[in-house]
């Protein structure tokens, strides 16, 4: 059996990274995209959480809702992908804001999710984190922030391996420390951080956006 890929430290451009993030985020994902989808499947304690917290009727917004599979975790809110200025409760953004590839990308990202919501939302956002316990599945070289994470197809049931693309698709990630999403929140005038932590590997932050701000 060959051996697992595993991550690559990378260093990220000054300049293009649109172009950088398209070709090693969106354009990976639009191969891999049945393939992923298939292993995601169950939602994060947390994230269901925070969705049950929300009062009946609120409108949300998944952004960055890879094969939606929070949009049915509470029947009683209604969540769109969707990017409407100024019009949602609350928002969504679940192992999204890492693959943008400087701290202004990810700064502007957050910025953007809050211009969505209405004064007083909330937003849920999680990234994965530098700090992995000794349990993760994730092997990344210590101190390594920016890194290409392989993703290998494998074969569905009745199907040969052979039938399968034995390619490698490497995305990009940047692995978060502690307390860097935070300073991002802090940076944002008119929001409050209600909470943070770390879980399953991932660091995230809820916060909301001040009435009158």
């Amino acid at each position: 059996m060959a051996n697992k890929p595993q991550p690559i430290a990378v260093e990220t451009p000054e300049q293009n990274q649109t172009d950088y993030e398209q070709k090693n985020v969106h354009e990976v994902y639009e191969v891999i995209a049945t393939h992923f989808s298939d292993t995601r499947y169950k939602p994060w304690p947390v994230v269901e959480d925070f969705l049950n917290s929300l009062k009946i009727g609120s409108l949300g917004a998944d952004v960055g809702c890879g094969n939606g599979k929070y949009i049915g975790v509470n029947p009683k809110l209604m969540i769109l992908g969707s990017d409407r200025d100024n019009s949602f409760d609350f928002a969504i953004s679940i192992a999204v804001i890492h693959h943008f590839s400087s701290p202004e990308r990810r700064l502007q990202a957050i910025k953007d999710i809050f211009k969505i919501i209405k004064p007083g939302g909330r937003i849920l956002v999680f990234v994965w984190a530098l700090e992995q316990t000794k349990f993760s599945k994730r092997n990344f070289e210590p101190g390594q922030q920016d890194v290409f994470v392989p993703w290998k197809l494998t074969p569905k049931k009745g199907q040969k391996e052979e039938e399968v693309n034995d390619a490698v698709y490497n995305r990009y990630y940047h692995l978060f420390k502690q307390g860097e999403l935070d300073d991002l929140f802090r940076q944002i005038e008119g929001v409050e951080i209600e909470t943070t932590g770390y879980d399953r590997d991932n660091h995230y932050v809820i916060a909301s956006s001040v009435e009158g701000a």
